[in-house]
């Protein structure tokens, strides 16, 4: 897949929690983190968001970190603020990118079946070429494993 392929807008926070409109076009030129994960401010959620924040001197210099959710950009404001999150957060409420990533489908808790992030992550190269994805990932140890693919 090569997100130039893609044309798809949605609302985000950048690094200093400013509102913008990005593209997923806008995220070619430069090496991109982009992960999927289910809500803001759950204990999984909040952990890889805080290795990825806590291991910022590991991938500044070659890549961008993007964290995608369906959450509001109100409470991606408040996530950020609350754990002092360094990277973008994009609002994805209609699944749309998550869906093109293949990061939204059936999930299932406590024998109960509902649609749902997938925790997904995809290494993205400069060209907009994914290089490397993980699907279903577990939090525990993860942010290290995409940072050795880097």
């Amino acid at each position: 897949m090569n997100i130039k392929e893609l044309d798809i807008k949605l609302t985000g926070i950048d690094e200093d929690g400013i509102e913008k409109e990005y593209n997923i076009k806008d995220f070619i030129n430069k090496t991109t983190i982009l992960y999927f994960f289910p809500k803001d401010n759950t204990s999984g959620c909040t952990q890889e968001a805080c290795d990825f924040r806590e291991n910022k001197n590991r991938w500044t210099s070659k890549a961008q970190v993007v964290g995608v959710s369906p959450d509001s950009i109100k409470s991606h404001k408040s996530f950020k603020e609350k754990q002092n999150l360094n990277f973008i957060l994009l609002s994805d409420p209609e699944h749309i990118l998550s869906e093109a990533f293949g990061a939204w489908g059936e999930k299932s808790m406590y024998g109960k079946k509902y649609m749902g992030i997938i925790r997904s992550t995809f290494l993205i190269d400069e060209n907009g070429e994914v290089v490397k994805e993980w699907k279903k990932v577990k939090v525990k140890g993860h942010v290290e494993e995409v940072l050795e693919a880097l």
